[in-house]
């Protein structure tokens, strides 16, 4: 598990909830940027990757306001997420899903064979659907390789 960091095995072992877990995954992953800028894929960003028309371009955010943001974003992924699981999943499962649809949009998420595999009980090819989704504006990027493997890696932890 050399691509987790310590933070999320030791919230996993202490049987943190997912969205406990995937906060502490993607504040590492995203990093965090208190002015708005464009993203790889042309997307108006700020904070630990908040997107939205609530962005106010010429605003420095501060600490709090980002971890604000985040905790309002990771909410609404739990609220659209949970109800199209149908199979019971870890926490650990349930955190990287969270990550994942954070970062590709639930739209994404809804239609994926990942979610298709998942809710056919066939959890370890569900996780394994993470490694194809490395694609930022039609490129494979290094950044997205590196995530989807943390985000595999958590997926699986508890299997």
């Amino acid at each position: 598990m050399k691509h987790l960091n310590s933070a999320v095995k030791m919230l996993a072992t202490a049987g943190a909830s997912a969205l406990i877990m995937a906060t502490a995954m993607i504040k590492p992953m995203e990093g965090v940027q208190y002015t708005p800028y464009t993203d790889v894929a042309g997307v108006q960003t700020v904070c630990y990757g908040h997107t939205g028309k609530d962005i106010i371009s010429d605003k420095v955010y501060s600490q709090a306001e980002c971890d604000e943001l985040l905790e309002s974003d990771l909410a609404a992924v739990k609220r659209m997420v949970d109800p199209m699981i149908h199979v019971d999943i870890p926490e650990t499962t349930r955190a990287a899903l969270y990550s994942f649809t954070f970062n590709v949009g639930i739209g994404s998420f809804s239609r994926s064979t990942l979610l298709k595999l998942l809710n056919k009980g066939e959890w370890h090819a569900a996780c394994d659907q993470l490694k194809r989704w490395v694609y930022a504006a039609g490129k494979p990027w290094k950044g997205l390789m590196n995530r989807r493997a943390i985000e595999r890696e958590v997926c699986l932890m508890q299997s």
